[in-house]
């Protein structure tokens, strides 16, 4: 056994350990590999079978095998197939499958794994990945943690699939933090909300009785800064999600929009409007020192660094009207990068540094984007009466929005995510309307 690294599951300091699990074959050279890159449009056929365990660690087994099935599967990158049609059912991990039986079925890729319980009262989790055709094993890891975290321990295992398959990191042990809404279109509440990305652990993390807007994580993935109007003066707040800790990041003279940590987490970046002009700050956590980027006549709002933080794009109507734009982090050489028909707004820059998210409108239709930074290659994958606010999952392979639809006298507001290619379109379901997502980090 190797030992790869301990990981911080949950800030309890229950910890996890990842172990290489290759007792029975050698690193696999295998050919069973996903191209994300040119869209799929058959997903890889998978078997995932229940994780065999103890007693009660038995159902846990169950539970843990269809939380990884459902990541995979909402990918659109996989189809897991029916249990029914098993020929072996759940399998000793320590001894290698009938790989004639899985090929029977059409698996192309095998997933099998074993739920323990230890001394200490934690569980160790064993899996391991197959290629059926090449009778190989691809990967095998134990994750060992409390039985709390059992849901993150089934989405690190599905992770580890995604990224063996793909070549790309996965992005299922996330978070994502948006605006749940009810009430009225006069009366409407809202409130912070956060949820699993598969929409599981979900909880208000504010209760209505002010306004909340544009949430976002810090890198860490335990703070949130986000807009709100407590007592009615709009005001940005840095709010870590564990300890419900809340602090103002300041008191400043006009209206702030659109707060987002930078890549180092040292920074929060801002439109702010002071009599009447509304340009792009960024703010030095440590010291609370406050730097002006922009500044011109026009209104420049929604600025997002790029993950080497050398960059910022932002929206602004100088030309006329709303458009992407481009400077370094200094406010320095502002390039315009939007020239097709439409206004652009909401622009953020992918998590991998080779695209930026927009929304754009355009007769009456809006869409979500992509382009990349020199505004080339632009692309939309997503359109509706109103579609806004792309966030990118920590991978830069997907992203989630959200969709506004009339449904008689009142709008519908729904979130969504979708892939690259503007396949995989999928509702994500939240108890109210939801709107203005925020995709977490990789939890650490």
């Amino acid at each position: 056994m190797k030992s790869k690294s301990d990981f911080r599951l949950v800030p309890t300091a229950l910890l996890a350990v990842v172990v290489l699990f290759v007792a029975l074959a050698a690193p696999a050279r295998a050919q069973l590999v996903i191209d994300i890159n040119e869209g799929v449009a058959d997903p890889l056929p998978i078997a995932v079978t229940d994780f065999v365990g103890q007693g009660e660690d038995a159902i846990l087994g169950q539970d843990i095998a269809q939380v990884i099935a459902a990541d995979l599967e909402r990918s659109g990158l996989f189809d897991p197939i029916s249990s029914q049609a098993f020929i072996q059912s759940s399998a000793d991990i320590d001894v290698a499958p009938r790989f004639g039986d899985w090929r029977t079925i059409n698996a192309q890729a095998l997933v099998a794994g074993r739920v323990d319980r230890e001394a200490d009262g934690r569980i160790a989790v064993s899996f391991r990945l197959w290629d059926t055709f090449a009778e190989q094993q691809l990967d095998g890891f134990v994750y060992r943690g409390s039985t709390q975290i059992w849901r993150r321990i089934a989405h690190k295992i599905a992770d580890a699939i995604y990224q063996r398959l793909t070549g790309e990191s996965g992005y299922f042990d996330t978070r994502v933090v948006y605006i749940a809404e009810s009430g009225t279109a006069s009366n409407r509440k809202k409130q912070l909300a956060i949820m699993d990305q598969d929409g599981a652990n979900h909880r208000f993390i504010t209760d209505g009785s002010y306004l909340v807007l544009t949430p976002r994580f810090s890198p860490t993935a335990q703070e949130i800064t986000y807009m709100s109007y407590v007592n009615n003066t709009p005001r940005v707040y840095i709010l870590d999600i564990d300890t419900g800790r809340r602090e103002v990041l300041g008191d400043f003279p006009g209206m702030t929009f659109a707060p987002r940590f930078s890549p180092d987490g040292r920074k929060v970046i801002m439109s702010l409007a002071i009599d009447g002009n509304s340009d792009i700050y960024v703010m030095d956590l440590p010291t609370r020192q406050l730097q002006r980027l922009t500044n011109d006549p026009a209104i420049d709002t929604s600025p997002s660094f790029s993950p080497d933080g050398q960059f910022v794009t932002f929206n602004s109507d100088r030309g006329g009207s709303p458009q992407i734009y481009v400077m370094n982090a200094d406010g320095s050489n502002v390039q315009r990068i939007s020239f097709e028909q439409g206004r652009y707004s909401t622009p953020v820059w992918s998590p991998r540094g080779d695209l930026i998210a927009f929304t754009k409108s355009y007769q009456g239709q809006f869409n979500i984007g992509v382009m990349r930074p020199d505004g080339s290659g632009e692309r939309l994958i997503a359109n509706g009466f109103l579609v806004e606010g792309p966030t990118w999952a920590p991978n830069g392979r997907v992203l989630m929005y959200f969709r506004d639809t009339p449904v008689g006298n009142q709008n519908k507001v729904q979130l969504f995510s979708i892939d690259l290619t503007g396949r995989n379109d999928r509702l994500v379901e939240t108890p109210l309307d939801g709107s203005d997502p925020a995709w977490s980090p990789l939890i650490p």
